[in-house]
């Protein structure tokens, strides 16, 4: 007998044994009231899309992938082979997948539940990505969706004003400048659930710890094949500091990249697109139209050709019994909030 709960007004149907279907843009048990600061116009989205911000969005995030792609080849077979790439794809995956499943879905929309192993796990290796603590990710990520392309949006390129300069300011902002902004009042205010959670207290504290753990375990493994420090300082160039770069410009493109470029099928109240290439790099955030309008779902990937590599991995620790009480929207809910023309 499935479960009935009654949240902002709506009744939603919980089945143990599938996905849960909740869209609501607070978090379970979060006392929050994130609602858009106003309603966003088509007349507002047309008016942030200058052509000079796609051009300058496309330029800084393109020329970085091109320079790594180019260092690649340029040091194969001396500062560079399959070890290096073995280390480098390897702890990008554990580190994205823990921002995109571990500080995103879980952590900041609560779109599945898990116990204290899985959720140590999840913030450990969502840390060695070193974007900041758990906390303090967490509640600029809300901070991100009450504001969403407002003034007080972290991570909007939209909010700067016209021209050079402040196109330039605002990528920089919604790219990568947010992380060296004070926190403030941040935590409290939209994170309070877990700053009462002892568990991630104490590993957001430990923050320092787990990125130091990060740069070590691929230092390790490549030194230990290669029976070589010079093995060693190349895992720890490649699977460490490379990584991080790496891992850092994907995630900060989504907050650029997918408020610039790309589709927007369903209504939402900003900017936010569906970029399919982000899609990939950024294993299933870069469906940001998709997440913005169904904030809580562990689905972001909606359609069979979404690719979300997170989501298939949610999917597949429900199968083992690692999660539960996945959420993701019916098949209705979708519908109703589909654009008939979409661009």
């Amino acid at each position: 007998m499935p479960a009935r709960v009654s949240l902002d007004g709506a009744t939603w149907s919980m089945m143990p044994s599938q996905p849960k279907t909740l869209e609501t843009g607070t978090p379970t048990g979060v006392e929050l009231e994130l609602k858009p600061t106003s309603v966003h116009t088509d007349e507002h989205h047309d008016a942030g899309h200058t052509t000079l911000n796609k051009i300058v969005n496309l330029v800084f995030v393109i020329v970085p992938f091109i320079g790594l792609l180019a260092a690649i080849v340029l040091v194969w077979g001396w500062g560079f082979s399959w070890v290096q790439l073995a280390v480098l794809g390897g702890m990008y995956l554990i580190s994205g997948l823990g921002v995109t499943i571990g500080f995103h879905r879980y952590f900041a929309h609560k779109s599945f539940d898990t116990g204290p192993v899985v959720k140590t796990l999840l913030g450990v290796s969502g840390s060695m990505a070193a974007e900041g603590s758990i906390v303090r990710w967490v509640s600029f990520h809300r901070c991100h969706h009450q504001h969403s392309d407002h003034e007080e949006d972290p991570h909007s390129p939209h909010t700067h004003g016209a021209g050079v300069l402040n196109t330039l300011r605002g990528f920089w902002r919604a790219h990568v400048g947010w992380i060296f902004e004070n926190q403030g009042p941040r935590s409290w205010r939209y994170a309070p659930d877990l700053m009462r959670d002892k568990l991630v207290r104490r590993l957001s504290l430990l923050f320092p710890l787990w990125v130091t753990v990060g740069l070590l375990i691929p230092t390790i493994i490549a030194g230990v094949v290669t029976l070589s420090w010079w093995g060693a300082l190349l895992g720890f160039i490649w699977g460490g500091l490379v990584r991080i770069l790496l891992v850092h410009h994907v995630t900060w493109s989504i907050n650029s990249v997918c408020h610039l470029w790309g589709t927007r099928p369903f209504v939402s109240r900003d900017e936010s697109r569906n970029n399919p290439v982000f899609g990939v790099l950024g294993l299933g955030e870069g469906w940001h139209n998709n997440h913005h309008a169904f904030p809580t779902s562990a689905r972001h990937g909606l359609r069979w050709w979404e690719i979300d590599v997170s989501y298939l991995t949610i999917l597949l620790m429900s199968k083992v019994g690692l999660v539960r009480n996945v959420r993701v929207p019916t098949p209705e809910r979708m519908e109703s909030r589909r654009r008939r023309n979409h661009n």
